[in-house]
């Protein structure tokens, strides 16, 4: 979750830089592929890392400790308990998943099934326009910007106003340019002064 609120902006900008270039590489290449390709040059990363760090340390410049330890070392295992609960909510998700699509093709509900009925179809007219992979794309955007917005509202607020101003100055040049570099126009409507007594 702090990769989504951006408690840490670098980590989260490399991860959703990634995610972007990797779904955006599904375009053009199959999944196949990209995981191919993606695993190899991890593979490529590490492989040489770990070369380096050991060359380091037969030259006798580092004290040979495995770059990756800590990465070795992480517990990511699970105990039959947390993995039982784990399995019973997948299970119980996923049978209530199913329940509910069998209540809507089946019309267990007549109006469910037609909010059902016609949300395919606005779904068809969706798929004309894009693909799935096109709105994986817009939700995960979305998604990290939300809430970058929400972390950062006042400095993105404060940007927003400066570049606005900045636009309507140089509105404000291009339009007194156009009319001859003269005086600002009378804001007064028809131009009409007021008469002075």
């Amino acid at each position: 979750m702090d990769l989504i609120y951006w408690k840490d902006m670098e980590r989260t900008g490399m991860v959703l830089t990634g995610l972007v270039v990797g779904l955006l590489s599904l375009f053009q290449l199959s999944i196949i592929t990209v995981v191919s390709t993606l695993s190899l040059a991890i593979m490529c990363f590490t492989i040489s890392v770990r070369i380096y760090y050991k060359l380091l340390h037969v030259l006798q410049l580092g004290d040979g400790v495995h770059p990756f330890q800590s990465y070795l070392e992480l517990d990511i295992s699970l105990s039959g308990e947390e993995a039982q609960h784990c399995m019973q909510k997948a299970i119980v998700l996923s049978f209530s998943a199913v329940d509910a699509l069998r209540n809507l093709i089946f019309v267990g509900n007549l109006f469910n099934s037609l909010k059902f009925l016609f949300l395919m179809y606005l779904v068809t007219f969706l798929g004309n326009l894009c693909n799935g992979l096109t709105l994986l794309i817009i939700g995960m955007m979305s998604n990290f910007n939300t809430f970058f917005y929400f972390s950062y509202a006042d400095k993105v607020d404060s940007c927003f106003v400066a570049v606005q101003a900045h636009i309507d100055n140089i509105k404000d040049f291009l339009h007194r340019l156009a009319q001859g570099g003269g005086p600002t126009p009378d804001p007064t409507p028809g131009g009409a002064k007021p008469k002075a007594h």
